[in-house]
């Protein structure tokens, strides 16, 4: 007969527990000692052994196991989904500012709202990670969530246990650190409520902090990706949010994701964010380092200005600093505007800029026509995204940044804005640099080319360039105009090479048996093509008119003629004097619309289009509080669609208008946004942030 062979051939089961219970505590105070002191007191290998000990006791003795044990990170089946978790209190986010003097103008407005001096702030690292939960129940972590839209979050406790920086369980702070902790904090801490609460952990505890994924293992995940023949990860933030929100814990413990904690939300009797960074490090929770109390606005800037400089030396990614108001009552004294604390900034480091060649400059041909050209350059990675073009816009740009082909040039990129070329570092010309000059001849068809009066842009005046048909029917079936799924440039491209189609009128006529002959066109593919198109054959009146690609006419603009003159044929028969008579529409784009429907390729195009089409009629602009005001948007929302916040401005009778004039009531200003909210600020328009935006809709 075989005998088991088992981890424990001499100990009887008291003894056992005895040995699991030290094993786990040393495991944690190793844990302890390398994620939130950054020491290394036993090598990798020696910690691994104790791990292997246990996880053999666990496996003879599996009545021992407990959900804190350290074996317990990784276990269980991949989720199906992720359930919803409503947090007890919200996850606000946080206002930003650009620059000391709106760092200044910050502090003299909170400064306004309380007598208490505002002199002391807990500066921290802004870091490029996933907000998360966590809950602690008795000691012992019970759930985890991420931040969602501040209110519900997904349930992801199964990935959280997998991170070993954090602790399943709390650690328990011994007498000696309980007494330094109140002594070094004497006159600022209820010391009554402070030991008892630490020394029995008892109830719910949550800490709030930052997952997040270093640059070392973030290059060797994208080795990994690449051999395996996936595509890397744009940035670390997008792979720890991925790793995350993903449903194997065994996926997310293989990435090695990273933890900092940096809010306590239990009442220890604390009087200071400082404190509770200090106390949540004394519970075993990880804590950013470099985090620290700074007593003026000088001090706060001479903080930015060091990370800023030795961010690239940072282990990790970072976007800026973030300040808050270190007295507790202070802070809550200053309450909440929108979904931001007033008592807590970010402060952000400057868009992200690269140096880079520029190999090619090449010309672009629009819908309309225009010529634009296009800085063709080295390939290089700038705000977290590998760029290789970047618009020039007009040769009146080229000539102002004096950019020549061979040129090393500076290009930024902040979020999601297009990257652009703004300086030529003129130091590092070699001499071989070439200037670009504009050709005579349009690059697709080979027509001379010219300028219009008034305008900067080059065009091609050939109506029948093929680069031009190209970009105006892939404009016609684009989602924000008809809207045909399945239709993308490259097909129209292969049914204009192979004369299936001429214009967008033809698209209509198309049938499966037309694609299923062309090379790589499935016949299922064929069909759902063709079914895409044909269930365009009815459209509303502001989505056609858009579709048309009328030069000057944008989304805004075409809403507004459709409610406006209510039937296409209205519109196409309107005078000059009626198309200038719509709101937000000048002499300019008036005169575009004439001139495209007095056009003879255009009249043919529409009548054509007419013939397969359905135009629906449009309805009057509603009546309601906002009639009478005009909305502009620039950025990025939070919490509502650029079609969303159109939809509501309209619903309750504004108006949205594509560019910032004097008559612009508002700008709405979201993330990152772009020369509107410049132009505003030149004409003195009125602009709004996302939160006082919301305040007015939800007003009305």
């Amino acid at each position: 007969m075989k005998h088991r062979r088992t981890a424990t051939p001499s100990m009887d089961r008291p003894e056992v527990k005895k040995r699991i219970a030290k094993l786990r505590q040393a495991i944690d105070h190793y844990r302890y000692i390398y994620h939130v002191l950054d020491r290394q007191e036993i090598s990798e290998a020696a910690l691994d052994s104790l791990k292997h000990e246990l996880l053999l006791l666990e496996r003879q003795f599996p009545e021992f196991v407990t959900p804190d044990s350290p074996t317990q990170r990784v276990g269980g089946k991949p989720l199906a989904k992720f359930a919803k978790v409503t947090h007890t209190a919200p996850m606000l986010s946080i206002e930003d500012v650009f620059s000391f003097e709106e760092l200044r103008d910050w502090h003299e407005r909170i400064g306004k709202l309380t007598t208490s001096p505002i002199d002391e702030f807990y500066v921290e690292i802004k870091m490029d990670g996933l907000a998360i939960s966590l809950v602690y129940d008795d000691g012992r972590l019970s759930a985890g969530a991420t931040r969602g839209d501040g209110r519900v979050g997904e349930d992801v406790l199964a990935n959280l246990r997998t991170v070993e920086a954090i602790p399943l369980s709390l650690r328990q702070p011994d007498k000696r650190e309980i007494d330094a902790f109140a002594k070094r904090h004497h006159g600022r801490l209820d010391r009554r409520r402070f030991e008892d609460r630490v020394r029995s952990l008892s109830g719910r505890i949550e800490v709030r902090g930052e997952v997040f994924m270093t640059k070392k293992v973030f290059e060797r995940l994208n080795g990994e990706q690449e051999k395996a023949g996936m595509p890397p990860f744009a940035n670390p933030r997008n792979a720890a949010a991925g790793s995350i929100r993903q449903l194997d814990p065994a996926v997310t413990s293989a990435r090695r994701l990273d933890f900092f904690g940096y809010a306590l939300l239990d009442d220890f009797g604390l009087e200071t964010h400082e404190q509770a960074h200090e106390l949540m490090k004394l519970l075993g929770i990880k804590t950013n380092p470099l985090s620290r109390l700074v007593g003026s606005l000088d001090g706060i800037e001479e903080f930015h200005e060091k990370i800023f400089k030795t961010r690239d030396k940072l282990p990790y990614w970072t976007d800026g600093i973030v300040v808050v108001v270190n007295r507790d009552p202070i802070f809550e004294r200053l309450g909440v505007i929108g979904k931001a604390p007033r008592g807590i900034t970010a402060y952000k480091f400057p868009a992200e800029q690269v140096t880079t060649v520029v190999e090619d400059i090449r010309l672009q041909v629009g819908r309309t026509g225009a010529l634009t050209p296009v800085a063709v350059m080295r390939p290089v990675r700038v705000a977290g995204t590998t760029v290789s073009h970047a618009t020039l816009h007009n040769m009146d740009e080229i000539k102002r940044l004096g950019v020549k082909i061979g040129d090393t040039v500076v290009i930024e990129k902040a979020g999601d804005i297009i990257p652009k070329v703004i300086q030529v570092i003129t130091e590092a010309r070699s001499g071989r640099e070439k200037e670009f000059r504009l050709p005579r001849h349009c690059p697709a068809c080979g027509k001379p080319i010219g300028r219009r009066q008034g305008e900067v842009a080059y065009y091609c005046p050939n109506r029948n360039c093929y680069a031009q048909s190209k970009e105006r029917i892939t404009h016609f079936a684009a989602k924000n105009a008809v809207d045909m799924p399945g239709l993308g440039d490259k097909i129209i491209e292969r049914l204009l090479d192979e004369g299936l189609i001429r214009d967008a009128a033809d698209l209509f006529s198309l049938r499966p048996e037309d694609l299923a002959e062309l090379e790589r066109f499935a016949e299922k593919s064929s069909a759902n093509i063709i079914s895409s198109i044909q269930s365009r054959r009815r459209v509303p009146l502001a989505r056609f008119i858009f579709a048309l690609g009328i030069r000057h006419v944008g989304e805004e603009t075409a809403t507004d003629l459709a409610r406006h003159f209510l039937s296409f044929d209205a519109l196409r028969s309107a005078s000059d004097e009626q198309l200038a008579a719509v709101p937000n529409i000048g002499p300019v784009v008036a005169s575009s619309i004439r001139e495209f429907f007095e056009d003879s390729a255009q009249k043919t195009l529409v009548e054509k289009l007419l013939e397969a089409m359905e135009i629906e009629r449009a309805k009057p602009a509603a009546k309601g509080p906002l009639s009478g005001q005009t909305f502009v948007l620039t950025g990025t929302l939070e919490h509502l669609t650029r079609d969303e916040a159109k939809e509501r401005i309209r619903r309750l009778g504004g108006q949205v208008a594509e560019s910032v004039s004097r008559q612009t009531s508002y700008v709405v200003v979201g993330a990152d946004p772009g020369s509107k909210a410049d132009k505003a600020k030149k004409l003195g328009v009125a602009m709004l942030k996302e939160d006082e935006f919301s305040a007015i809709l939800n007003k009305k």
